[in-house]
Order: C-alpha cells, then sequence, then structure tokens
C-alpha cells in the first residue's frame, strides 16, 4: 500500500508545494530538529528557509504578494512540518491566524498595510486571547481599552502568546464598553486590536513589554510570552474591521482557522510517532526474531496506522468545509479532539516500542513524548471541543415533539 495519510483529489500544484515541503522537511528540519529543542534554541535558519518556499504567504491572495492557497494546502504543509518539528509548526500558524483574520475582517486600508509584508514573512503575525485567570473562558477577559480621542489606551495582562517575543503585529482581544451599554452579553463588548511592535523581549514599545520566555516541558524553540499592557495607546485605525464590539466573533473565526491547524499537527507528530516505532520494530531483536514479528506489536502498528489514518480524514474534511465557505466549528472541532488524542495515543504506543530506549534523550521519540501533551489543551481543550461538539450536535438533531 501507500505511505500512510495521502490525500484524494489534490491539484498538481498543491502535489507540488507539498512535496517541496515534505523534501525541505527531510533535509532542513529533521537532521536538527532534536538538538535544537534540547537547547530551546530558535529555528532562526529553518524559518528563513520557510520564508524563501513563501510559506508565510501561503493562504495571503495572490493580490497581496502570497500564493492565494487553500486551508487545505496549508493544514497539508502544518502536517509535514509538524511531522518534522511540531514547533516549527506553532511559528507559522500564529501567523497565519492574524493573517486570515485581517483578510477576512480587516479594513481595506489594514489588507494594503499588512498582508503584503506579511506574505512576504518581514512581519510575523501573533495573537492573544488567554489570560492569567481565564484559561478557555474567553467572556471573563478583563483587559480593556478605553477610548481618548483618536486614540484607546489599553491595560491588561495577556498569557499564553506563542511567538510573542519574535513577532512584529499582535492581534489582541480585550474588553471595550464604548457603544455597548451596562449588562450588555460579555461577548458583544469585545474588540480586536492590532498592535505593531518591534521583536524581542523588555519594553518592545511604549507601554507594551513581553517578558521573557516562558519555559516549558516541551514545544521548545518556539518563543511562548506573556504581554503586559500599561497605558498602551493605539491609533483608532488599529480596531480590526474598524468597528468595535465584532472582536469575539472575529477570533472565533480565526480559531477554526487554528484548530485545524492542531489537528494537522496532532497528525504530523502521530505520522512520525509511526514511522519511528516501525522503524525500530524491524531492528530491534527479542527471542530471536525482529520484534515486528510478535503479534503483541504488530496489534499496536495497526491500532496506530489506523488512528492516523482517521485523524488525517477528519482533518481533511474539516479544512475542505472551511474552503467551502460553510460553517465548520462541528468539523473543525471533531477534527481537533480527535487527532490531538490519538497523537497523544500513537506517541505513547511508539514509545512503548521503544522500551527503555525511549525514555533516553538520544531517542526522538523522547521528543515527541513531551510535545504530545501540548495538542491536548492549545486551541482549547478537549472538554472544550466537547462542549462545542455537544451543543452542534444539539442544534442539528434537534426533537421535535
Amino acid at each position: 500500500m501507500a505511505r500512510l495519510a495521502q490525500t484524494a483529489g489534490l491539484t498538481d500544484i498543491q502535489r507540488e508545494i507539498l512535496s517541496t515541503v515534505r523534501d525541505f522537511v527531510d533535509k532542513e528540519i529533521l537532521p536538527v530538529a532534536t538538538e535544537l529543542e534540547h537547547r530551546d534554541e530558535y529555528p532562526q535558519q529553518i524559518v528563513d528557509g520557510l520564508k524563501e518556499l513563501g510559506l508565510f504567504g501561503l493562504m495571503i491572495p495572490e493580490e497581496y504578494g502570497g500564493l492565494g492557497e487553500s486551508l487545505l494546502t496549508y493544514a497539508l504543509c502544518v502536517e509535514e512540518i509538524a511531522r518534522g518539528w511540531m514547533s516549527v509548526s506553532g511559528i507559522i500558524n500564529t501567523h497565519f491566524i492574524v493573517a486570515y483574520m485581517l483578510k477576512q475582517h480587516g479594513t481595506q486600508e489594514q489588507k494594503d498595510h499588512f498582508l503584503p509584508r506579511m506574505a512576504a514573512g518581514d512581519i510575523r503575525g501573533a495573537f492573544s486571547m488567554s489570560e492569567p485567570a481565564l484559561g478557555s473562558d474567553v467572556s471573563a477577559i478583563t483587559s480593556k481599552a478605553v477610548r481618548d480621542g483618536d486614540e484607546y489606551v489599553l491595560n491588561g495582562q495577556k498569557m499564553w502568546l506563542t511567538n510573542g517575543g519574535t513577532s512584529s503585529l499582535v492581534a489582541v482581544l480585550v474588553r471595550s464598553d464604548e457603544g455597548h451599554p451596562e449588562g450588555t452579553a460579555p461577548h458583544k463588548s469585545m474588540t480586536t486590536f492590532l498592535i505593531e511592535k518591534e521583536p524581542g523581549f523588555g519594553e518592545v514599545r511604549p507601554g507594551l513589554t513581553i517578558p521573557g520566555k516562558i519555559d516549558k516541558m516541551g514545544y521548545k524553540g518556539v518563543d511562548t510570552t506573556e504581554m503586559i499592557m500599561d497605558g498602551l495607546r493605539l491609533p483608532a485605525d488599529r480596531v480590526l474591521g474598524g468597528e468595535t464590539g465584532r472582536g469575539f466573533y472575529q477570533m472565533m473565526d480565526g480559531v477554526e482557522v487554528g484548530r485545524v491547524n492542531v489537528a494537522a499537527r496532532g497528525c504530523g507528530v502521530a505520522q512520525r510517532a509511526f514511522e519511528l516505532g516501525v522503524s525500530y520494530a524491524q531492528q530491534r531483536h527479542t527471542f530471536g526474531k525482529p520484534i515486528a514479528q510478535h503479534q503483541a506489536i504488530q496489534f499496536k502498528l495497526a491500532e496506530m496506522a489506523t488512528k492516523v489514518e482517521a485523524a488525517h480524514a477528519m482533518m481533511v474534511n474539516a479544512a475542505r468545509k472551511k474552503d467551502s465557505g460553510e460553517r465548520n466549528d462541528l468539523e473543525a472541532g471533531m477534527a481537533k479532539y480527535l487527532a490531538s488524542e490519538y497523537c497523544k495515543e500513537v506517541v505513547e504506543d511508539a514509545f512503548r516500542i521503544h522500551g527503555g530506549y525511549g525514555f533516553s534523550k538520544e531517542y526522538e521519540i523522547e521528543r515527541l513524548y513531551r510535545e504530545a501533551p501540548m495538542l491536548l489543551i492549545g486551541e482549547g481543550t478537549a472538554e472544550i471541543q466537547k462542549m462545542i461538539i455537544g451543543r452542534r450536535l444539539l442544534e442539528e438533531y434537534r426533537f421535535q415533539g
């Protein structure tokens, strides 16, 4: 049979893009990923290579200098990149969410100003919803923007920004009560602001501080940070779309793209774990034969491969649904939930196949074992996905009494 996770119905251009990305992953990412990860080093050379390939403009329309490709193409590229090193896929994910939000919701001036430089990779994006005390409860956001003449003044603390230090543009969701009287539903009094800043740490523009990187169990290399706004002044034309009160809907639209991305990452990491497991099982001998010939190991490999295929199929379905212009929160939630759970299970089975060697940092599976848990919480926990799925199912299967 062909290798796992093949996608039917791709165009010649899509196949060419994916072949180029796979070659890049095999030659430029896999040989150095574990070493860079152990040093928690930002993969600048890899990022420069992605920039040369044009991947930062993959979904940005051609009129702004991008490739104008679909979410499906992007997701399949992310799957390949995550197979090499999940942290690299995180570097481009938040960039694409911000670019997508600008494309879908930005004013013409905002599109003209940001998208060409984002397509070239000269501006890198990050986005921010979470805060230290709210977790998945977006309605509990306390960061606030107050109108002051032709400007807004932003105050508050945000948490878990991927690319917080290396980005030069942050889309941030805050509360803005202007024009929204007391008692307005929380999600109708939120606004997305576009913050331009200098890359780096410390005070990156007056009123905006990016503390140092958060030290993490896995998902290393990419910088994850806090963001502190203390009297940050922004002109009114940096409200995404030019209208306050639309931020929640804009962010949720972006998060649907992000959930397809996380599903793709789960697929990529699971594929790599399967590759490592099936390879090791044919090299390691016990009781006079390769462990791959033991029925117990064959059962594991069969289960792992089936999970890789199932997660990939759901991810592709969610991406194609979004590309069609249809609502895809149900499909994205299902894909993210299944792919992240299956990824964890496939990685653990590959870890078990490696036996004691899986516990050694000399083996790649050790890195994957620390990376997989991030997918269980990124872009909404499994519990949040199940809430979304359950509510949508009740909408579709409403009892007619």
